[in-house]
């Protein structure tokens, strides 16, 4: 199965989860006076719209190179993961600004049988941050990785409706509003997740210097290859699950230019055998002058 089929696959997982959890935290949260349990089911909801985006987007993504998209269509990736971002802040906004509400209108406090809701739903909510983390670190897929935090600020605002109903119902009379101070405290958590995912993606679409362990490893595979004496400029773009290379190696300056043009393919045809992430790779050759053996640990 591809990166991308992977993807797919996992992002359909997220959608039926999240539609399943935002059901049955938002009839826990009516019928169990619980607002904590009301913010969920809402971040629930919005989980699914940024799931079925992330979706869209990875379908999109899988569009082949054409003329007008020489290097594919992947960079529609971190332009999904903005969107996601945009409704991880929205829910987030929503969430504290009814928590401010509630805590100033009185209110009967929440169900025991609330906690035992919340306890399954944090359990679930971390196991699937736990597979979709690792499928996004498996595909290289940034919005795939935006899924899964949305996994996780699920469970950090469940863990903090947990903790604010105990409270409330360990206090009794006084502390009723323990869970949406709760709720409150949750929607700071969602903020801050949603600036730790919205970076990498800033950065994607900026193709910022990001890869140095990849470089590492096209070095050394390149050194591999017969003929190449070492490389020099490496940069890296990454565009969607894909990484688009610019290499300079370094080969004998006594060699012509088709032996020349012929080690560049290659180098290139080892890399992509060797790293089947990377995309299109651009391989620039530069003439050195000195012999095979003392020029082996040129990396530059």
């Amino acid at each position: 199965m591809s990166n991308e089929q992977t993807a797919i696959k996992t992002t359909y997982f997220s959608i039926i989860g999240n539609t399943c959890l935002a059901l049955l935290k938002g009839l826990a949260g009516v019928f169990g006076n619980s607002y904590a349990l009301i913010a969920d089911a809402i971040e629930s909801t919005t989980d699914i719209f940024s799931s079925v985006l992330v979706l869209l987007g990875l379908k999109y993504a899988k569009k082949p190179a054409d003329d007008n998209h020489p290097y594919g269509h992947g960079k529609i990736e971190p332009l999904i993961t903005f969107i996601v971002v945009a409704f991880l802040v929205t829910s987030a906004t929503i969430i504290g600004y009814e928590s401010i509400e509630h805590i100033q209108t009185p209110h009967k406090k929440p169900k025991p049988w609330t906690l035992i809701v919340l306890g399954a739903i944090i359990i679930w909510k971390e196991v699937s941050f736990q597979i979709v983390i690792r499928k996004s670190k498996e595909t290289h897929s940034s919005s795939l990785k935006a899924d899964a935090w949305h996994h996780r600020s699920d469970a950090i605002t469940s863990v903090m409706a947990f903790i604010g109903i105990s409270i409330a119902l360990i206090f009794g009379e006084g502390y009723e509003t323990a869970d949406d101070w709760a709720a409150l405290l949750a929607s700071g958590f969602i903020l801050y997740n949603s600036y730790l995912i919205f970076r990498p993606a800033l950065g994607e679409i900026m193709d910022e210097h990001l890869y140095d362990d990849l470089i590492l490893d096209i070095r050394k595979k390149s050194l591999e290859v017969p003929g190449i004496l070492g490389t020099e400029k490496c940069y890296i773009r990454k565009s969607g699950m894909r990484y688009h290379v610019d290499l300079h190696a370094m080969v004998n300056s006594n060699i012509t230019v088709k032996e020349g043009h012929d080690l560049s393919h290659k180098l290139k045809d080892y890399l992509h055998s060797q790293l089947p992430n990377l995309g299109n790779i651009s391989i620039h050759i530069e003439p050195n002058d000195c012999s095979l053996d003392s020029c082996k640990h040129i990396t530059p």
